[in-house]
């Protein structure tokens, strides 16, 4: 299931309110209340519990991974403006809670040690994957183990201690798709993990589709000018529990000035998102076009990501440009390029890069909001030159 504007303005509705009137608002119901217009930021690192005794449950609860959204005790087990952000994102998502974390890789980890605490460290990993993600699930590090298998293979693939699926969707760099429903299917009671960080709630909302959580590294979209880092989880309450039990012991907090960038992140994101995927639809089509580019790469859910591979030299392409900044990450206001086997994906081994379909000759394009014309005016040039 996708969702596009036209869907949005017949039917979503979210709180009493359409989906985009929610992603400007949500998070920020009580701030009229409280006499404010903007969300406060909260930097308290410690906050004052004369009444010890009732600190000290509260205190056990955290723990347990409750959260009453009373006054924290600790910045690192709670923050009043990383809630504001969680809340936000679990309403965005359709989904029961949030738990923030200071990186995407920080609440990927957080996932697996619960799973790892529960007795269940089995993992089933669908490639491709972000290259972190897949190299963490291949090392073990944290006590997991992993079994690779296709779509269709899964059910096959899950063994009584397998804790989590885990799947990107559409996938990075390629940008291939998943039918997350007939995944979820597959998976039976074994929870999915989707990471929708390429499509955002504004085009996918995979707990809607079965998926038990769903991951964001909100350095990207969420955020979506470059200039913050944190991941996020969205999930179910008793999921939320054991995540935060986990943020409670690691220290993964997200920082509560990230929070308050990324809440006001998603009051754009809508706007952000729609504008750079018809750039980046209207890119793939000129790229497809072009004979230098050998194979397109664009989801059918549409997003502001565009891969292709190319009979140039793909390094010497990324160098070529002048407009778009070659750099890792993705989801920022302005475009990006990168050449996922040198950077991004350079940490899975040759043979990994194969088999989740990662072709050395692969470019993957992050679309901002420049003007078509101009990106590809770069891109022509850069190619031409690449190529000559």
């Amino acid at each position: 299931m996708t969702t596009d504007a036209a869907t949005e303005h017949r039917s979503e509705h979210t709180g009493g309110h359409r989906w985009t009137t929610r992603a400007v608002h949500a998070g920020k119901d009580d701030l009229a209340a409280l006499g404010l217009h903007a969300p406060p930021i909260d930097l308290s690192t410690t906050y004052p519990s004369h009444d010890v005794a009732g600190e000290a449950g509260r205190l056990d609860s955290f723990a347990e991974g409750h959260d009453d959204g009373g006054p924290p005790v600790y910045g690192r087990v709670a923050n009043p403006t990383v809630r504001r952000f969680e809340t936000a994102l679990a309403e965005l998502e359709g989904a029961e809670a949030a738990v923030a974390f200071a990186s995407g890789m920080a609440a990927l980890s957080a996932c697996l040690l619960a799973q790892v605490a529960a007795g269940t460290p089995h993992v089933v990993g669908v490639r491709p994957l972000y290259g972190s993600t897949d190299h963490l699930l291949s090392s073990g590090l944290l006590g997991t183990s992993v079994t690779w298998a296709e779509p269709g293979e899964v059910a096959d693939a899950i063994t009584d201690r397998t804790g989590l699926v885990v799947v990107e969707s559409p996938a990075n760099p390629t940008l291939g798709e998943v039918d997350l429903r007939a995944l979820a299917q597959e998976c039976g009671e074994v929870p999915l993990l989707a990471d929708n960080t390429f499509a955002t709630p504004v085009l996918q909302r995979p707990v809607t589709l079965g998926a038990s959580l769903v991951l964001h590294s909100a350095t990207k979209y969420l955020g979506g000018h470059g200039d913050v880092m944190g991941g996020v989880v969205a999930c179910d309450e008793a999921t939320a529990r054991a995540l935060r039990q986990v943020r409670f012991l690691t220290g993964a907090m997200l920082h509560p000035i990230a929070g308050y960038e990324l809440l006001r992140g998603l009051a754009t994101l809508p706007v952000r998102v729609r504008a750079a995927s018809a750039t980046a639809a209207e890119l793939a089509r000129r790229l497809a076009d072009h004979p230098r580019v050998t194979r397109v790469h664009y989801p059918r859910v549409g997003g502001a990501m565009v891969s292709f591979e190319t009979s140039a030299d793909p390094v010497a392409l990324v160098s070529a440009v002048r407009l778009l900044t070659p750099a890792v990450s993705l989801g920022s206001v302005d475009s990006l390029v990168q050449h996922p086997a040198s950077l991004t994906h350079r940490i899975m081994d040759e043979v990994s890069r194969k088999d989740a379909g990662i072709s050395p000759d692969l470019v993957r394009l992050s679309v901002g909001l420049e003007d078509v014309e101009d990106l590809w005016a770069d891109l022509a040039r850069a190619l031409d030159q690449a190529g000559s």
